[in-house]
């Protein structure tokens, strides 16, 4: 068997009383295991050490112009693959399926 690259999942999450945090966390965390060699995945945690990446992020949507002076960020829960923005809301399971599918296949 060939070695895979893997693809990262990223998921924005505030804090636990974040409800839609919170589900969109357990979603990925539930698809997880069927993709465990192909698919890392990272909570970017706000509070804590997530604040640059979740930056970083928020740059490559609208630019360091947009986030620093028009404060544009990053939607909040959201749904990252590779530094792209794929949900801006908790994804049906078959939806998050057919997206790390899909990104998986460019690989």
């Amino acid at each position: 068997m060939g070695h895979f690259k893997k693809i990262i999942i990223e998921v924005m999450y505030k804090n636990d009383s974040c409800l839609p945090c919170f589900y969109m966390d357990e979603t990925v965390r539930e698809i997880l295991p069927r993709y465990k060699d192909r698919v890392e995945y990272r909570r970017i945690d706000l509070t804590a050490s997530g604040k640059e990446r979740f930056l970083e992020l928020s740059v490559s949507l609208f630019g360091k112009k947009g986030v620093y002076t028009h404060k544009r960020i990053a939607p909040i829960p959201s749904l990252f693959i590779d530094d792209e923005l794929f949900f801006d809301a908790i994804p049906p399971m078959h939806e998050l399926e057919d997206a790390i599918k899909e990104m998986l296949d460019k690989k």
